[in-house]
């Protein structure tokens, strides 16, 4: 049986402290084997200014960031899709915001570059948000052919935009669609369940959303509520504020029923043509 899991995290500008306290909480992660264990979006860093971001930014494949979850993925057998971290780029005072998807056997699989970036004004205590002013936006959309189905990678605030899932559809129908997140308090206690709702139900997959929680050390204020959501849209797990980890199992006979009985892929009129 595939087991699906979310850590959620209060991460420091301490990336020492940071993938301790993940190694620390692979160990109450279930035995069932094969195990997606979804991390949060700056899990490695946050509550940091741009500049120190910068300064761990690591070569894609390269750095002592990636060869300790790459160690972790195959010292505890799971998958790892690693929220995002800082990789280098083609321009000197940018990075990418890039989510990595390492196996079983520590092994790198794929590399998404968050598409959409963070450039709002939102009524809490940062205020102005930019992302675009230090990251890289990507541009490709990345769908995996894993052991547990055909995996989808976003990252938090693409999840408000439908059309970038239904054009992951057109490659492959979505069995689990993993989004690591720092959503914050205002717009989480607002949104988050009602967007990660739509696109499980719209999309009839899993969904495992991995998110940062509590106050960090610039004050900066995430939601929390990292859940995992069923192809029907059903709470499966969720872990409110406390940092730790929530864990489910797939029901594939649950996925290809709702699949048989409303089968919206097959009626749906309007494909998106964006790949």
């Amino acid at each position: 049986m595939s087991n699906l899991v979310a850590i959620q995290m209060n991460s420091s500008n301490n990336v020492e402290e940071n993938l301790l306290f993940i190694e620390q909480q692979l160990q109450n992660v279930l035995v069932e084997r094969p195990c997606l264990v979804v991390l949060p979006e700056c899990f490695a860093c946050f509550g940091a200014n741009e500049h120190q971001l910068l300064d761990i930014a690591e070569d894609l494949g390269h750095g002592p960031i990636q060869s300790k979850l790459m160690a972790l993925a195959k010292q505890n057998e799971v998958w790892l899709v690693a929220g995002s971290m800082p990789i280098t780029c083609n321009l000197k005072e940018k990075y990418t915001a890039s989510c990595l998807l390492i196996d079983s056997d520590g092994q790198l699989v794929e590399e998404y570059q968050k598409i959409h970036l963070f450039d709002v004004q939102v009524a809490d205590n940062t205020g102005s948000y930019f992302e675009s002013r230090d990251t890289q936006a990507g541009n490709k959309l990345v769908v995996v052919n894993t052991p547990f189905g055909i995996l989808g990678l976003a990252i938090c605030y693409d999840i408000r935009f439908a059309a970038m899932f239904q054009a992951m559809a057109d490659i492959h129908k979505l069995d689990i669609l993993a989004l690591p997140a720092a959503f914050t308090q205002k717009t989480g206690s607002a949104h988050w369940d009602a967007l990660l709702t739509a696109r499980a139900i719209e999309n009839q997959c899993y969904l495992v959303a991995a998110n940062q929680t509590g106050e960090h050390r610039n004050k900066r204020q995430t939601y929390g509520h990292s859940c995992i959501i069923s192809p029907w849209g059903e709470k499966l797990a969720e872990l409110p504020t406390e940092t730790g980890v929530i864990q489910s199992p797939i029901d594939y006979n649950l996925l290809t029923e709702i699949r048989n009985n409303m089968p919206v892929y097959q009626h749906n009129k309007f494909r998106s043509h964006l790949v």
